[in-house]
């Protein structure tokens, strides 16, 4: 258990960005350069969900070129905000693609965005490695160019019925954000519940500003459920747990997406349960969180789970490009993931293969314990 109040300096680095602003991390672009494009939302309605995935990109990419970059080539990043518009999204994919030839996209952060991306990626052949988003359609048909280092939302989803049904709380509320995530998550929520033998009583939406959080639950409240399943994101995740406690009192179990607004929670995040798709941070068992703790010191970061999904699918990346040769294209990217049977992310495996490109679904619930910590 660690506290996490201090995660609210992860964003100082960010703050000074443009909402146009191209973000190279290494000192000077150019040259011989190995470049890789990344679309997230900089400003926008959920900006502070990302903070902390951005600084942990961030410190990996320095590190690594502190270390004199892949076969001894400097790695550039390029950070195009899209504030969470699928449409800017889509603008930043191509102009990283056509202006900045990368050879590789990686942490999108949408699921509208990621969705629009994908016939673009298909058509240039170039890859997108790791998003931010496990929004299951996006997997369900294969891609030969987008490849996923985390668990799917539908994986977090049946996880937490399953504990839910398992603790006897099988009367459940489901809470969703009133956007394209929210609403494709709704159905997978009522497929969870119904494969498990529970009870949906009551569905709920939540604007993404958090602004009908009260009515949503006072209408849940009247269903009388034993536990709430909220999906959303950013400010929504804020309302409604504070409505929660004071109309419905009865659990909110969650998923990842949820990490980035703890902070303005502070100690209305206790009780929560949230899914985790990354492995425990604070547990340095292996090197790759001795060397993560060591960036979050250097770099004055607190450690936190969502720093620490962005530092590891950064050094998923880097490392997938040093296997892929001193000349690293998108094609000989892909090949040297595709036919590396086993990766190791932090103490747990992903295994990518030619068919499948989905590396894990490794899941495991943490609740918020006193003074922000998490408690397995």
């Amino acid at each position: 258990m660690h506290p996490l109040n201090r995660r609210r300096v992860i964003g100082a680095a960010l703050a000074s960005m443009g909402a146009n602003a191209a973000w190279p991390i290494s000192a000077a672009k150019g040259g011989d350069a190995i470049v890789v494009g990344q679309s997230a939302p900089v400003t926008g309605p959920v900006a502070d969900a990302f903070k902390g995935v951005l600084a942990g990109g961030k410190m990996a990419f320095e590190q690594i070129n502190r270390k004199g970059g892949i076969n001894g080539r400097r790695v550039d990043l390029i950070l195009l905000d899209d504030a969470y518009d699928p449409r800017r999204t889509v603008e930043n994919v191509k102009t990283l693609i056509e202006r900045d030839n990368v050879v590789a996209l990686t942490g999108l952060g949408s699921t509208a965005g990621v969705g629009a991306a994908l016939p673009i990626l298909a058509e240039k052949k170039v890859p997108l490695v790791g998003v931010y988003t496990g929004a299951p359609n996006l997997r369900m048909k294969h891609h030969p160019y987008f490849f996923t280092t985390q668990a799917s939302f539908k994986d977090e989803v049946f996880y937490s019925v399953r504990n839910l049904v398992t603790l006897n709380s099988s009367r459940i509320a489901v809470v969703y954000q009133n956007n394209e995530f929210g609403k494709l998550m709704l159905p997978v929520a009522e497929a969870a519940i119904k494969e498990q033998g529970a009870t949906l009583v009551a569905t709920a939406s939540l604007a993404i500003d958090g602004s009908d959080a009260v009515s949503a639950a006072q209408a849940v409240a009247q269903a009388k459920p034993q536990a709430v399943l909220m999906m959303a994101v950013g400010p929504s995740v804020v309302g409604y747990v504070k409505a929660n406690r004071s109309y419905v009192g009865v659990p909110i179990y969650t998923i990842s997406t949820v990490l980035g607004v703890l902070p303005a929670l502070g100690d209305d995040a206790r009780g929560l349960a949230i899914t985790q798709v990354i492995p425990y941070p604070w547990r340095q068992t292996t090197g790759m969180a001795r060397e993560f703790a060591q960036e979050c010191e250097r770099a004055k970061v607190p450690v936190a789970y969502d720093t620490y999904g962005g530092y590891l699918l950064a050094r998923f990346l880097l490392e997938a490009m040093r296997r892929a040769g001193k000349s690293v294209t998108p094609e000989s990217l892909v090949h040297a993931i595709e036919t590396q049977k086993s990766w190791d992310y932090g103490g747990i495996s992903l295994a990518f293969g030619p068919g499948n490109h989905h590396g894990t679904n490794f899941v495991e619930t943490t609740i918020v314990g006193p003074r922000m910590t998490f408690m397995r």
